[in-house]
């Protein structure tokens, strides 16, 4: 379904509409039309586009803001303009961000007001978006992290799938499961709620590889200034079948198919070793079919058009 409808390959516009300044400069600037030129000049089919509730709703959820779903608007007209599609993915909610690094938002799986402004949120994307199910899909939340929230949030998550399957009843909607959207937490996710639901993960594992000398995620010196190259880390096909083994197997199970919403490499690592990473886990989501958005278009730590991917980047986009 995903393939056959252009949701198969594609790339995280990150960093414009969430985990940013949400300066006008960084709104208006970070992307611009030409970046969706440049996707669609790489042979990618879509765009998965982060946006945070702050960019949409006022304060208190009471408001949206016109002119954070213009920008929306836009993407979506830019995206036509350039035969692609688009994922719209709620990044981060009042209440709940997957990062807790310089992040405040708390309470959201114990607080039925913060809970139904997520639920008006999507009421207000889906009666703005629900109209172009051929070419937009929705991502409810990006990640879950803790265990302690999924059986809330398997209530939540539901819920919100119902309100907006009456604006948007045929829209493509992505749901993770708990471990920051980890592909093994996907077995642990209810039946879909229909035929367009389908299993969402994320995927940077091994951690020890990809996010080497990730300030936000090392507590101590030791793991962050730890250097592993690929020849040393022992990433073959048989650790992402073995990984992907469950989600494969539940997905099936259930007749949906499974998305990975990101996945890619921290820019510490070399683009020669980032190629090898790319070019094993692509062999195992090709051969099941996994549909997929790279993490990330431009810097973020991850930035495949970023300059230092120049020299290899032919050669990565032949693999995305």
């Amino acid at each position: 379904m995903l393939k056959e409808m252009g949701f198969y390959r594609g790339i995280n516009f990150g960093g414009w509409l969430s985990q940013c300044d949400y300066s006008e400069d960084r709104l208006n600037n970070f992307i611009q039309e030409k970046d969706f030129e440049t996707v669609a000049g790489w042979g990618l089919d879509h765009v998965r586009i982060p946006v945070d509730y702050n960019v949409l709703e006022n304060e208190d959820g009471t408001e949206y803001k016109e002119d954070g779903f213009k920008r929306l608007e836009r993407a979506y007209e830019s995206c036509r303009k350039n035969n692609l599609n688009m994922v719209i993915d709620l990044h981060k909610t009042a209440g709940y961000s997957f990062d807790s690094y310089g992040e405040s938002e708390s309470g959201f799986f114990d607080s039925e007001k913060y809970q139904e402004r997520f639920y008006r949120l999507w009421d207000e994307i889906s009666k703005r978006f629900g109209k172009y199910p051929e070419h937009i899909a929705f991502e409810l939340l990006n990640e879950v992290t803790d265990i302690e929230y999924l059986n809330n949030w398997k209530r939540i998550s539901r819920t919100c799938i119902e309100r907006i399957r009456r604006n948007a009843p045929d829209t493509i909607i992505l749901l993770g499961s708990y471990d920051n959207n980890g592909v093994e937490a996907v077995q642990a996710l209810d039946p879909p709620y229909d035929k367009r639901v389908v299993y969402n993960f994320h995927c940077y594992d091994p951690l020890e590889f990809t996010h080497q000398g990730a300030y936000w995620h090392w507590k101590n010196d030791e793991d962050m200034n730890r250097r592993i190259h690929f020849n040393q880390s022992g990433i073959k096909e048989e650790y992402f079948e073995k990984l992907f083994s469950t989600a494969i197997e539940k997905a099936r199970k259930e007749g949906t198919e499974l998305y990975c919403g990101e996945y890619g490499v921290i820019d510490i690592v070399s683009p020669e070793d980032t190629i090898n990473w790319y070019s094993v886990i692509h062999k195992v989501l090709d051969k099941h079919n996994i549909s997929r958005s790279a993490w990330s278009y431009k810097e973020m730590d991850f930035g495949i058009s970023d300059e230092r991917m120049n020299r290899v980047r032919s050669e990565l986009l032949r693999l995305l």
